[in-house]
């Protein structure tokens, strides 16, 4: 009886030994690992770098590549043009301009400009437009300007009415067999006539403003155009300036955009319109001519333009004319400036 409980003893021990090896096999299992659901490895495109840096340097608004660069507070980039064209919507509309990103505020004096991404897309390679021939971004417009053989030219002949145009490599050709040297002198003052006629627009401003320039009475203000909103339910944006003083009389300078502002965000052509307004009591007419240039802390950009209006007390205030800035992205960067430094000249003629 004792040899065979002492049997049965030894074999439930043994048997406890085994169970508890199965048991540390079984903690210690690693299941085996998956298996991809496609047996053949991923192809990954074979992008050079100057095509994966391109992405990541482009303007968040347009995609481009941009010459002047500038980023929000958070690092996003925008082309001067866009980040100028956000400022304007947000001034047209009566907002707050947010990074088209991550929608923190953007301003003139948030945002900075980003100088090694306007170096690093220098380097950049871009296709010349005339030859496609790949060349880094700073080389580029001395290249289509001088060097391109593609590049479009007229003939050397053109002052005497030669209407070809080409590229660069085939006007030596042309030029050997042109017969414009060969016409008559009558055909070629045809020519010359219209080329005259051009010329004469341009000096004829210019001879108007040295006339007006020897008047007894001139003057000029520095002026700035504030921005303001009408008490309109659809409230309207419109500029004006402080009060000025000339010729004895006291003066403004209101200003308005010239397009739909209900729909601010889609409209791509603008311009601004201004007016000069007598605030004073004259006793007679005063007849003066007067026109708007860039003032000496300003970067508006524009084109002399001479206006003339005759005041009375009946007629205090002259139409709206155009503010001849040089083009729809200048007057997105004027609207997107917190004021707009000018400087009027004033003629008054006399009687």
């Amino acid at each position: 009886m004792a040899e065979s409980s002492e049997s049965a003893l030894q074999q439930i021990f043994t048997d406890n030994i085994i169970e508890d090896k199965e048991n540390k096999e079984c903690s210690s299992f690693e299941p085996e690992k998956k298996k991809l659901k496609i047996d053949q490895p991923a192809i990954v495109p074979d992008y050079k770098l100057e095509e994966r840096l391109s992405g990541i340097l482009c303007c968040a608004v347009c995609l481009d590549l941009p010459r002047t660069c500038f980023q929000c507070a958070n690092g996003h980039l925008m082309c001067c043009g866009c980040f100028n064209h956000l400022l304007a919507d947000a001034r047209l509309k009566d907002e707050t301009a947010t990074c088209p990103n991550c929608r923190c505020e953007i301003s003139k004096n948030s945002c900075t400009r980003n100088l090694a991404v306007e170096k690093a897309v220098s380097e950049l390679p871009s296709q010349c437009e005339f030859c496609s021939m790949q060349l880094p971004r700073n080389a580029l417009e001395h290249h289509e300007r001088e060097i391109c053989q593609e590049r479009p030219s007229k003939c050397k002949y053109a002052r005497i009415g030669c209407p070809w145009h080409g590229p660069f490599h085939e006007s030596p050709c042309h030029e050997e067999s042109c017969t414009h040297p060969q016409k008559s002198g009558l055909e070629i003052m045809e020519s010359l006539h219209k080329m005259d006629d051009e010329e004469s627009e341009e000096q004829r401003l210019y001879k108007d403003i040295f006339g007006l320039l020897s008047f007894e009475k001139v003057t000029f203000n520095d002026l700035q155009l504030k921005p303001y909103r009408t008490d309109d339910f659809i409230t309207k944006l419109f500029y004006e300036t402080s009060r000025f003083s000339a010729f004895n009389n006291q003066w403004v300078i209101r200003a308005k955009v010239v397009h739909d502002q209900k729909d601010a965000s889609h409209s791509s052509q603008r311009s601004l319109t201004y007016q000069l307004v007598l605030k004073s009591k004259i006793s007679q007419p005063l007849n003066l001519h007067y026109m708007v240039l860039k003032g000496p802390y300003g970067e508006m950009k524009v084109k002399p333009a001479i206006y003339k209006h005759e005041f009375s007390n009946d007629s205090q205030e002259t139409c709206h004319k155009e503010l001849p800035v040089i083009d729809t992205i200048e007057c997105n960067k004027l609207l997107a400036s917190k004021t707009i430094n000018m400087r009027l000249l004033m003629f008054q003629v006399p009687a």
